[in-house]
C-alpha cells in the first residue's frame, strides 16, 4: 500500500489532481491507515493510469466517469471511437499546422485558375473596383482556412452570377454602398434578396462553411463595417429570412 504523494510521483500526475478524481468520482475513495491517511494499492494506480490516459486524449471527465460502469466490451469500444475521434483531430490540427506554416513563411496559396478568371469578369458585368478587391480577399480567406469547401461555396457564387436577374441583384449591392441607410431603396433589395434565395434553395440553406468556423460572421462584420446601408441590409435580409 502507497500513499497518495507517492502514488502521485508512480503516476506522474499531482496530488491536486488525484483529489479532484476523487471529488469528480472518476476514482474511488482507498480505505485508509489507522492515522486516517489514504493508501492506495495496485487496482488504483491502474485505474488513475486509465483515467489519465483518458484525460490526456481530451476526453471529457463526465465521459470518463462514466465509463466506469462499463463493461469490457463496452470500455474497448468505447476507446475505438476515442482513438477514431483523435483520429480526426490530428488530422485537423496537421492541417492546420500546415496553415501556419505556410503563413509563416509569407506564402499563402494563389486562388485557383477558375477564381482568378471570375475576378476578371466582375469588372467586365459593371461590378465596381471596390466589389472586385472585397471578393478577390473573400476568396482568399476562404481557399485559406477551408479548403474542403471553398471550391463548392465558389461554383455555387458563380452558378449564381451567371443567370443575368441574379447578377443584378449583386450589382444593386454593390451600388447600395454609397446609398444612405435610410433609403427606401435598402429595403427594396433586401426584400428582392430574400425572396431570390429562397426560390433558388427552397426550404435548405444556401452551402456554407461548417458550423464552428468564425470565417463568414468576419466576412460579414468586413462588409458591414465599410457601409451603413450594407449594414442595414444585412440586418433587414437576416430578419427577412427568420420571418
Amino acid at each position: 500500500m502507497i500513499t497518495i504523494g507517492q502514488l502521485a510521483r508512480y503516476i506522474g500526475v499531482s496530488i491536486k489532481t488525484i483529489r479532484v478524481y476523487h471529488d469528480k468520482g472518476l476514482l474511488s475513495e482507498p480505505d485508509r491507515d489507522p492515522s486516517g491517511y489514504r493508501r492506495y494499492g495496485a487496482n488504483d494506480a491502474i485505474n488513475l493510469i486509465k483515467i489519465r490516459t483518458l484525460a490526456e486524449a481530451g476526453v471529457p471527465l463526465a465521459r470518463i466517469r462514466s465509463l466506469r460502469s462499463a463493461s469490457d466490451k463496452e470500455f474497448q469500444q468505447a476507446l475505438r471511437e476515442i482513438d477514431e475521434e483523435l483520429t480526426v483531430r490530428i488530422r485537423g490540427l496537421r492541417a492546420a499546422q500546415g496553415r501556419l506554416r505556410r503563413l509563416a513563411t509569407g506564402h499563402i496559396a494563389p486562388l485557383p485558375t477558375e477564381v482568378a478568371s471570375h475576378l476578371e469578369h466582375l469588372a467586365g458585368w459593371g461590378f465596381t473596383l471596390r466589389w472586385v478587391g472585397l471578393q478577390r480577399d473573400l476568396w482568399t480567406l476562404v481557399f485559406a482556412t477551408h479548403p474542403d469547401r471553398a471550391l463548392t461555396l465558389f461554383h455555387d457564387q458563380a452558378e449564381t452570377l451567371a443567370d443575368p436577374a441574379l447578377r443584378q441583384l449583386f450589382l444593386d449591392y454593390d451600388q447600395a454602398h454609397d446609398l444612405d441607410a435610410d433609403d427606401p431603396r435598402v429595403e427594396d433589395l433586401a426584400q428582392r434578396i430574400t425572396e431570390a434565395t429562397r426560390e433558388r434553395y427552397g426550404p435548405c440553406e444556401p452551402p456554407e462553411l461548417d458550423a464552428a468556423s468564425e470565417i463568414p460572421a468576419l466576412i460579414q462584420r468586413t462588409v458591414n463595417a465599410s457601409s451603413p446601408a450594407w449594414k442595414r441590409l444585412d440586418t433587414l435580409i437576416r430578419a427577412h429570412r427568420d420571418t
